[in-house]
């Protein structure tokens, strides 16, 4: 992942553990890399990093052990080079508790001007904090990366949804946005026999040709009509079938249909580092998405995923990052942007844009890249279109 213009954190101007442990919090947020990046990272350079581990590694106030803070730096993307100076600093904290200070000597005239600011920086909100109750997210306590929350609502969605209704809307009739679909106005019915002549004539009457040919052509345009109307609404094409209408944000279980194609937001099942893509919305199932109001104009996403635990879609590093994916992720890691303004668009509305609320790139709305009516086409932060291209969606009952 790309990473941004700062210069790299210093251990050596870490002069106690919380300033070392500042300088790691820095290092991660300078890699825009979210936990389970880093542990899916990690994991593939045959170290173990879980998520969990790393969010209460960066919440204390201590120098982490050895293996740990090596796996850590490895996955964040520090060189073999420079990993050899952090662990030298680890090592001097862990023995004496202090350390030198910067390349310049000890802590002073010679340190930077923002050093002291890393001693009061927030450290990263994590999953164990749950249980410690060392730190809580800007809505309330993350979601415990290490398992489901307590039950309620049918699984574990009640410990992030307060007040999520009991049940959704019913969908659309099964008849299409408009009901059923009559037979064409003004249609003539079948004609009723003629009662039969007393005395028949050998050859049918000329106005009985006429009638049984009107009747014949009157019964293939019914049947023509009533074959397309039925491939509109059946259409066999992946994720097509019964298109719903367009739906408002509500809170509750939805599908996020990307209008246009017709897809919805999904993760690929077995991956590891939540990137969400566009897929056939008949089995748009991994993660469900439920929306949460915030307040005011302010909505959650939440994904509720059978292999990890509850989580929030949300945009990397604040979104600093331009393009930076659509991702989902442990709740509450406070260098993630995870509240979005759910905005209506066009007179009529023809969809809604999800814009990333406070986020540092303005104008920016969560959008399809690349082949946008394509399968698994990635979600991320671009720039606010005048024409709303792969910027639009339906919030789908179901």
């Amino acid at each position: 992942m790309t990473t941004g213009e700062r210069a790299a954190p210093d251990p050596r101007e870490a002069r106690n553990p919380a300033e070392f442990i500042a300088r790691l919090q820095a290092l991660k947020d300078r890699s825009g890399l979210t936990y389970r990046e880093l542990s899916a990272r990690a994991e593939a350079g045959g170290d173990v990093l879980p998520r969990s581990t790393v969010a209460n590694m960066l919440a204390r106030t201590t120098v982490p052990r050895e293996e740990l803070l090596a796996a850590f730096v490895r996955a964040c993307g520090v060189p073999p080079e420079r990993a050899q100076e952090w662990e030298t600093v680890r090592a001097e904290l862990a023995v004496r508790g202090r350390h030198g200070g910067g390349p310049d000597g000890p802590a002073g005239p010679g340190a930077p001007d923002g050093a002291d600011a890393f001693r009061t920086a927030a450290p990263e909100a994590g999953p164990d904090e749950l249980r410690t109750g060392t730190s809580d997210g800007p809505d309330g306590p993350p979601a415990d990366a290490d398992g489901p929350p307590a039950g309620g609502l049918g699984g574990p969605a009640a410990g992030v949804l307060d007040g999520l209704s009991a049940g959704a809307p019913d969908g659309p009739p099964a008849g299409g946005p408009d009901g059923p679909h009559p037979l064409p106005a003004g249609a003539p019915a079948w004609p009723a026999a003629e009662e039969e002549p007393e005395e028949p004539d050998p050859e049918p009457p000329s106005r009985w040709r006429r009638a049984l040919v009107g009747a014949v052509a009157v019964a293939g345009l019914v049947l023509a009509t009533v074959s397309v109307v039925a491939f509109v609404r059946d259409d066999p094409r992946p994720g097509r079938a019964h298109r719903p209408v367009l739906t408002a944000p509500a809170e509750g279980a939805v599908h996020i249909r990307v209008i246009g194609s017709d897809l919805c937001l999904n993760e690929r099942r077995g991956s590891r580092d939540g990137q969400i893509y566009q897929r056939a919305c008949a089995g748009a199932d991994v993660p469900r998405y439920e929306l949460k109001r915030l307040g005011g104009d302010r909505w959650r996403i939440v994904s509720v995923h059978p292999d990890f635990p509850v989580g929030c879609s949300g945009i990397p590093s604040g979104g600093r990052i331009p393009y930076a994916a659509l991702e989902d992720s442990e709740c509450g890691d406070p260098t993630r942007v995870e509240r979005f303004t759910l905005e209506p668009h066009g007179t009529p509305v023809t969809g809604y844009r999800i814009v990333p609320a406070d986020s540092a790139t303005p104008g920016s709305c969560v959008t399809v890249v690349g082949d946008r009516m394509a399968e698994w086409s990635r979600l991320t932060q671009a720039p606010c279109t005048a024409d709303a291209r792969g910027q639009l969606f339906s919030f789908d009952r179901h």
